[in-house]
């Protein structure tokens, strides 16, 4: 017996307002997670039902439509996670900018989807020390989550969420605490990175150009045209010949003849220029 009626009705209501959000789609497999995560905000907000609940967020006087969407958002990530592109990243795309880049000697990086912050600090941690002494290099880390925003910018992980770090990499990159049961990234690799919150479905504030994009497992909770226009406005505000990585359960349609596919959910963008 569940604690909370939770009716189709309710389900739908919720997944429309998150759909008109953020453009993510939840399908009838998500009902379920979508039960356990209002659940908590109802109790939270000392509730009794989803009706009570649907007319809180859309009221919203008590702002609680963020902490709606940021319920909802789903926030699974571990460091150096789809490990290939980083590989790909140091042994190919590192040469290739400091080739193409050097009379601006500047290289711009967005992690869009950065969640509580592995996917930037493995970025950083792959680049760092790479580049020639002189050069201006930066990630921008984007998420819709305000939530998991702070906690990437505390940059502080317990020892069961550094998974995918050598020891080498744990010593050269964080501080260990004295109990030994948390890490703290280091200040100089937390200075690469900005931490902005941003709903992709919104203006953009940034110009860019930006030489690599990350966008991994964001994609798989758009629909096929919010996703065409992700392609296109990622192509749009990529360097000439930039790349862009995504997921690997997520795929970009043949039609998108803006992006060469360099396999293992890596694209190139082609210029028209």
């Amino acid at each position: 017996m569940r604690e909370f009626l939770f009716t189709d009705d309710d389900f739908t209501q919720l997944s429309e307002r998150v759909y008109q959000a953020c453009g993510i789609v939840l399908g009838p497999h998500k009902k379920e997670m979508v039960y356990s995560r209002i659940a908590r905000r109802i109790r939270a907000n000392q509730l009794t039902s989803f009706k009570q609940y649907i007319e809180l967020i859309d009221d919203d006087s008590a702002g609680e439509f963020s902490s709606f969407i940021n319920a909802i958002t789903t926030n699974l990530t571990s460091f150096f996670r789809e490990k290939h592109h980083f590989e790909y990243l140091s042994n190919v795309l590192i040469g290739q900018l400091i080739q193409k880049n050097a009379h601006s000697k500047r290289i711009r990086i967005w992690s869009a989807g950065c969640s509580t912050g592995e996917e930037p600090y493995s970025i950083a941690m792959t680049i760092q020390d790479r580049f020639p002494r002189g050069w201006d290099v930066k990630i921008l880390a984007t998420d819709l989550d305000s939530s998991v925003l702070a906690k990437a910018q505390e940059g502080v992980y317990s020892a069961r969420n550094i998974t995918g770090l050598e020891q080498q990499g744990l010593k050269k990159w964080f501080l260990k605490s004295a109990s030994g049961e948390s890490y703290k990234v280091k200040p100089a690799l937390q200075s690469m990175i900005s931490f902005k919150r941003l709903n992709l479905l919104e203006n953009w504030p940034m110009k860019g150009p930006f030489d690599l994009i990350f966008c991994r497992n964001v994609l798989i909770y758009f629909d096929k045209d919010t996703k065409d226009k992700l392609f296109l406005g990622y192509h749009r505000i990529l360097a000439p010949g930039g790349h862009l990585f995504i997921g690997h359960s997520e795929t970009m349609g043949k039609e998108h003849t803006e992006f060469k596919n360099l396999g293992k959910t890596m694209y190139q963008k082609v210029s028209y220029e």
